[in-house]
């Protein structure tokens, strides 16, 4: 099982479990000495790897298994729980906010056993995969296998649990971010904080703290690697020593009503993959080209149905990387609240980009074919490419080539 995806998922916490029983500090390092080797070698955009069953590379068109999204996670919450490394947090809010909600219909009644970063066609057909078989990146009761529709549920829940935590010297620490609510004691002391944000969208987190009574306890609040310009504030009063990648830790005596205003800048950034292609990012999230999806029910299962998705638009395109991604707010009153905001109808922000389709760029066994080795060419007109959330595009391009100029 040396190859298998979930069983690499779920191994990721093993150095850190067995550092607490070894005492030996080499294990501390093993956590990110794991992800870096994946990443390496079968690193893809969502924050996973390639594992459609068995390890298949960092193509974007190869899949990743569900269950191996939510065993990945679970395993990310306990070794940040021992660790306290601020980058596993980063590692853990990519794969949240990316991998997890584009497993789902929106309505979350069908779920794909594989996902992919270029995903063009979902249908009952066989593709390249390194074992899974033809019903694999269908959504339905239970895809090809019917594990993960029996593990998937732990991926939210989980998630929230480990929200917050609580630290050996008697603090709390704020380990991943999200709109939530935490009820709690310290000290003896009865503490309610309200998390109030639209992150992972929002560069703003608002911390109303409210006490019984007056109490002293530290605070330590993750600070996200990507957010370099962040800073944060105590009733108004700003903190120092705020670094990216890292804990900041407010020990005071926090009283009813205190309020920590937190700002983590997002800016569109490209990073690179397979092939020297292009991945734009915003904060936590991955954003996508969402293609225009035709549903087909394939077969009704009482409550739920069996889906194909097919496209009907282009999604061939290399991306103009010389123009800057333009970002884009529907945060209008009540966005979300009917389809979610991992929804292409609910979507809170929305990047623009330059493109132009790339002929040479043609679908292969149901699958985008081979990625072109970027910088590329094409003479076709320059377009305005509109980009939505990773999880929101059921249909979509992720991984880019990038253009070199025109024929």
């Amino acid at each position: 099982m040396q190859t298998h995806g979930v069983n690499n998922a779920m191994a990721l916490k093993s150095s850190a479990l067995w550092w607490l029983v070894s005492g030996d500090d080499s294990y501390r390092a093993g956590v990110q000495q794991q992800l870096t080797t994946l990443d390496r070698y079968h690193g893809i955009p969502n924050g996973m790897f390639g594992a459609d069953e068995h390890l298949a590379g960092k193509n974007p068109s190869q899949g990743i298994e569900l269950c191996a999204v939510v065993e990945e996670m679970f395993s990310l919450e306990q070794a940040i729980a021992i660790l306290g490394d601020a980058a596993l947090g980063d590692r853990l809010e990519k794969i949240a906010y990316n991998a997890l909600p584009a497993s789902f219909t929106d309505d979350m009644w069908a779920h794909q056993y594989d996902q992919q970063p270029n995903q063009i066609r979902c249908s009952l057909a066989e593709r390249p995969w390194t074992t899974n078989g033809p019903e694999s990146n269908l959504f339905g009761l239970d895809p090809n296998f019917g594990c993960c529709t029996a593990n998937m549920h732990q991926g939210w829940p989980k998630l929230t649990s480990h929200l917050w935590m609580a630290t050996p010297d008697q603090g709390l620490a704020a380990v991943v971010y999200a709109p939530c609510e935490l009820n709690t004691r310290i000290r003896g002391v009865r503490l309610r904080i309200e998390e109030k944000t639209e992150y992972p969208f929002d560069e703003n987190i608002l911390l109303e703290i409210q006490p019984d009574i007056a109490v002293e306890f530290p605070l330590f609040l993750r600070v996200p690697g990507w957010a370099g310009a962040a800073s944060m504030r105590v009733n108004g009063k700003k903190v120092e020593s705020v670094r990216a990648g890292s804990f900041a830790v407010i020990n005071r005596r926090w009283k009813p009503g205190d309020g920590v205003e937190l700002h983590f800048p997002m800016k569109p950034a490209l990073t690179r993959g397979y092939h020297n292609s292009v991945v734009l990012e915003r904060g936590p999230v991955v954003y996508s080209l969402d293609i225009s999806t035709e549903w087909r029910k394939l077969k009704s299962r009482g409550m739920t149905s069996d889906w194909e998705a097919h496209p009907g638009s282009a999604w061939n395109y290399a991306l103009d990387t010389k123009q800057s991604a333009v970002e884009r707010s529907s945060k209008l009153q009540g966005s979300g609240q009917d389809t979610g905001v991992f929804s292409v109808q609910g979507a809170p922000i929305r990047l623009e980009v330059k493109g132009r389709k790339l002929p040479k760029w043609r679908e292969e066994n149901g699958c985008a074919g081979e990625l072109p080795q970027s910088p590329t060419r094409s003479a076709e007109a320059l377009e305005t490419l509109t980009l939505v959330p990773y999880g929101a595009a059921k249909l979509r391009i992720t991984a880019f080539p990038e253009l070199g100029g025109s024929d």
